[in-house]
């Protein structure tokens, strides 16, 4: 399963589902399963359920095996299904354990929660993970738990189900030095806030695909965008940039959080019924969100008739 996982992730472009709320603040499972059904039409081989867009620092526990089950029924054969995972050791075990049983394929293991910890520290917690579960794990390298070359590799070495690295940091001279270590024993992601803003320099560092927030609302450009970095076209990519991601980045840099809110908010424009984000993060104000509405309009969704 893990080997398979690995395949398909480096065969594609990435996303990861908003989690959608009811007005109560509940998981919405049906409009969320719409909305991943509507995804899984486009070309993203695997998608990332209750993940850092899908709010998973805001999830209860108990609440992320539902949202994985939820997403397995609405992706059909043709997607792969991975789960969000963290906090710290103990509870990233119950939450490995908990979504294998729902069918997921894999996890993403985002950083654990609030302490900084050494290097043998971040080995023995990703070790556990892996450990515990026969799921492929990819690791997430970001904020708190940012691994070095030299202990991605010992855990490479202990861990057979370690399959992927996905980078958060900006650090390309770390990131350069861990795919020129590892090759291709790992599978290797982009995962930087609005990753295609970073994908050129990304690919020329060695990674084989990279994760996109906006496939959220407005999948055909990801893709198109994706297509075009992968032959070269920087035309096409400029083109792109300019047209639509550097006008995105100035709304998502208006307020600390809006990477997953504005994500959220052009998931509800496009007609789903997302609902809000949950606190500690703050939606979009009204104006904010007649200008995302504005930029996305080139790319309004076709509802069935």
């Amino acid at each position: 399963m893990a080997q398979a996982l690995k395949t398909a992730l480096g065969s594609g472009l990435l996303s990861f589902p908003v989690t959608h709320f009811d007005a109560e603040g509940r998981f919405a499972a049906e409009s969320y399963k719409s909305h991943v059904e509507w995804l899984s039409g486009f070309d993203a081989p695997v998608l990332f359920a209750a993940g850092g867009t899908g709010e998973f620092f805001s999830l209860k526990p108990a609440e992320i095996p539902g949202i994985v089950k939820a997403a397995i029924e609405a992706a059909g054969d043709n997607t792969t299904i991975v789960s969000g995972c963290g906090y710290g050791t103990e509870i990233a075990v119950e939450i490995a354990q908990s979504v294998e049983k729902v069918g997921a394929t894999g996890i993403l293991l985002l950083p654990h929660y609030l302490i900084d910890a050494p290097q043998e520290g971040l080995y023995q917690h990703v070790k556990a993970v892996c450990d515990a579960t026969d799921m492929g794990v990819m690791v997430y390298n970001r904020d708190n738990a940012v691994l070095t070359a030299d202990t991605l590799a010992r855990l490479c070495d202990a861990c057979p189900n370690l399959i992927g690295f996905k980078d958060g940091t900006g650090d390309i001279g770390l990131v350069r030095q861990i795919t020129a270590k590892m090759g291709d024993r790992l599978t290797y992601l982009g995962g930087m806030p609005t990753a295609e803003l970073f994908a050129e320099a990304y690919l020329g560092a060695g990674f084989t695909t990279y994760s996109s927030a906006v496939f959220n609302f407005v999948p055909q450009l990801a893709v198109d965008f994706y297509k075009a970095l992968r032959a070269n076209d920087r035309a096409t990519c400029e083109k792109i940039l300019n047209d639509f991601f550097y006008p995105f980045m100035a709304i998502r840099n208006r307020q600390k959080g809006y990477a997953v809110s504005a994500i959220k908010a052009g998931v509800r424009l496009q007609g789903f019924n997302a609902g809000k984000v949950r606190p500690p993060i703050t939606d979009l104000n009204a104006e904010e969100e007649r200008m995302l509405d504005a930029l996305i309009e080139p790319y309004r969704r076709k509802k069935a008739a």
